[in-house]
């Protein structure tokens, strides 16, 4: 990352409702050009925290800059620059696609609106639809439609909070197709998400838990960084074994995938030794396997104190 430039920096953000401490002395460095994933369980801060970081909510604590301004002294300079896409859809429903369109132009007191509009449309392929009823659009298209909104004024940041939540498989894979465009074109993203298959479209993945970082590395590195090692087991009486397991010394996680368990552990040969007492049962197959964010996103929560009850 040294030789490239960096957009956030951030140091110690906090924000504090009432006795909830929201998020908890938050450290940021994001690159430009870079899909900066924020992970974590409903109400553990994330969209907090990205508001915070890009100047759009002000901190009780911390300090940093984004895209070269202070995120608390110039947050003004800031707004003017990011692109905000909020989870549930807020644009006008009764207006059609143009018109939400070249509204927001107004607003973002854009330069040759209509031309600039034009290109959206065409850009997210919404031209056949420009005169539908934003309210008519499927959760897809509606995705779309917000997408090109925040587009409209050449964000050098975008915010994506829970982009794809009620939006089909195929709407989700053309969406993440659309983001890495714009990251290719010096676009900065900032995405939050519970998605474990869109987590890996990241370049770089941020744990958040309660309101506080539970690690945050580039999404190749993440699985190595935490140190965890995996089983995977298939076969009959999975319940009853996953008990057992969970009660052996070596193993700090059982899940369960479909028709297997993963069974997972941070001290290798002690997970091993866990295990191996089972393998010469005829009805389980074992196999060692290199553990994925799913894995490892469960073993950094478990344990951890939810602040917020």
């Amino acid at each position: 990352m040294s030789n490239v430039e960096t957009v956030i920096d951030v140091k110690g953000l906090t924000k504090i409702y009432g006795d909830k401490t929201v998020v908890d002395n938050f450290d940021l460095k994001v690159p430009r050009g870079s899909v900066y994933g924020f992970l974590g369980p409903n109400g553990s801060g994330k969209t907090t925290t990205i508001r915070m970081v890009c100047g759009l909510l002000t901190p009780n604590a911390g300090s940093g800059t984004c895209l070269g301004y202070d995120v608390i002294e110039q947050s003004d300079e800031i707004k003017k620059r990011v692109g905000y896409m909020t989870q549930k859809f807020s644009l006008w429903e009764d207006l059609t696609i143009r018109e939400n369109l070249e509204f927001v132009a107004r607003m973002y007191e854009v330069d040759n609106r209509k031309q600039r509009v034009d290109q959206a449309l065409e850009g997210l392929g919404l031209s056949g639809r420009s005169h539908q009823l934003a309210g008519s659009l499927s959760g897809g298209w509606k995705q779309r439609l917000a997408l090109a909104a925040c587009m409209l004024h050449d964000p050098d940041l975008l915010l994506l909070d829970e982009p794809t939540a009620g939006v089909d498989p195929k709407a989700r894979r053309e969406f993440w197709d659309t983001i890495h465009e714009l990251a290719d074109k010096g676009v900065t993203i900032l995405v939050s998400t519970h998605y474990m298959d869109e987590a890996v479209q990241c370049d770089f993945i941020a744990y958040i838990a309660y309101g506080k970082k539970l690690i945050d590395a580039p999404s190749a590195e993440l699985v190595d960084r935490v140190g965890l090692h995996t089983w995977r087991v298939e076969g009959t009486g999975l319940s009853a074994l996953t008990k057992k397991l969970e009660a052996t010394p070596g193993v700090e996680l059982v899940a369960r995938f479909g028709t297997a368990l993963h069974v997972s552990g941070l001290d290798k040969d002690a997970l091993r030794k866990a295990v191996s007492g089972y393998f010469d049962q005829p009805e389980l197959t074992w196999i060692e396997r290199k553990p994925g964010l799913e894995e490892v996103f469960i073993h950094l929560m478990t344990g951890t104190e939810d602040n917020f009850q």
